[in-house]
């Protein structure tokens, strides 16, 4: 393998060796940051929340159980480039069907290893997130020019390009469109295997179509990118809310929800990114550990009358979650659907059935 290196935006260098994709022309550039989930690095690579960015795995060895498709979060990585401490050039494992060198290699995604992790994850801790590019060469590296980069557009990027339809082995018990603003296959999934019909519907579905479709309830999506450029998704968002059609949102669905209320969001110092973030639920005052992926916040003081926090992070105190009072709606930061992570939070999917239920007993 050929050297390579990662230049900061403040200047910094970091000598290692590339695998994966050759790197091309400038090389690769995005927003570094760091998850410190110790499984799950395919789930990672597939997640859409990273579009835009370059990954560092903070768990040194990655690799070692090679490639399974059936644990993708979606059909291609949408990461700009990934940074390990050394990866497994032999893995082991029943499921696995190829290794991590070839798999970036056919997705065109530049990876770089033996580089001390350690140290670049406590830069981005101190100094906040920035970026980073990932280059054959430092000499021509202008920092400013790393400095300018933005993402941009995330998620009209990452979202599906039409309506597709999912149905649950046994009888159809609910009707749920999703909305997919970057979603994790693994949160349809959670809503199939509870008997839900699920339409997901592209990010730039209005809420004419939504209210022509007529769903039991509404599935607000993960997603990349920062939440306040989405206006055109939150006033249709903000129309939808007037339905009381049941609504649970999840990272940038939750985030998009609160906006869709008059609420403001903020970006992190450097997010939550991992499989061991722990939230407290205000109501009972039990900590749950939860995996995370996600660069901005709802400002907890910017919250309307109508709704209050249910989750803080107990880390940092920033919100998890928020109750609606007078909708049935309701949304949180973490992913319940954690795949790989914990599952502890997996109950919020009953949560949101019961409320789709008790909602059409109402009805009829």
């Amino acid at each position: 393998m050929s050297k390579a290196y990662l230049v900061l935006e403040n200047g910094t260098v970091f000598e290692g060796k590339s695998f994966g994709a050759e790197i091309s022309g400038d090389g690769a550039l995005g927003e570094i940051v760091f998850t410190t989930a110790m499984t799950g690095y395919l789930e990672t690579l597939t997640d859409p929340s990273y579009y835009g960015q370059i990954v560092v795995q903070t768990f040194p060895l990655i690799g070692n159980y090679g490639v399974i498709p059936e644990d993708f979060e979606s059909s291609c990585p949408h990461v700009k480039g990934y940074i390990v401490r050394q990866w497994c050039q032999e893995p082991s494992n029943f499921r696995c069907q190829g290794d991590l060198d070839i798999f970036l290699r056919k997705n065109g995604i530049v990876g770089l290893y033996g580089i001390d992790t350690r140290r670049l994850t406590r830069i981005v801790r101190e100094h906040g997130v920035m970026n980073g590019k990932i280059a054959a060469d430092y000499s021509g590296v202008v920092p400013e020019d790393i400095k300018d980069y933005r993402i941009i557009k995330a998620v009209e990027k990452t979202t599906c390009g039409q309506e597709q339809v999912f149905e649950p082995e046994g009888k159809v018990l609910r009707d749920v469109v999703l909305y997919d603003f970057g979603a994790k296959a693994n949160i349809c999934r959670s809503l199939v295997k509870r008997g839900c019909r699920v339409r997901v519907v592209p990010a730039g579905t209005s809420a004419e179509r939504i209210k022509e479709l007529a769903p039991d309830g509404i599935m607000l999506s993960n997603g990349p990118g920062d939440p306040a450029e989405n206006t055109g998704i939150i006033e249709e968002l903000r129309k939808l809310s007037g339905l009381r059609i049941p609504t649970f949102g999840i990272c940038l669905g939750h985030q998009l929800l609160a906006l869709a209320h008059g609420a403001k969001t903020e970006k992190l110092k450097y997010g939550h990114r991992g499989a061991n973030q722990p939230c407290k639920d205000l109501a009972t005052g039990r900590v749950y550990i939860t995996s995370q992926n996600h660069g901005y916040a709802v400002v907890s003081s910017t919250l309307p009358e109508n709704a209050e926090e249910s989750f803080i992070n107990a880390n940092d105190g920033t919100c998890e979650g928020i109750r609606y009072l007078d909708e049935p709606a309701f949304s949180v930061q973490f992913h319940p659907e954690a795949c790989a992570g914990p599952l502890d939070t997996g109950y919020l999917f009953d949560e949101f059935i019961e409320m789709i239920d008790l909602n059409r007993s109402k009805e009829d």
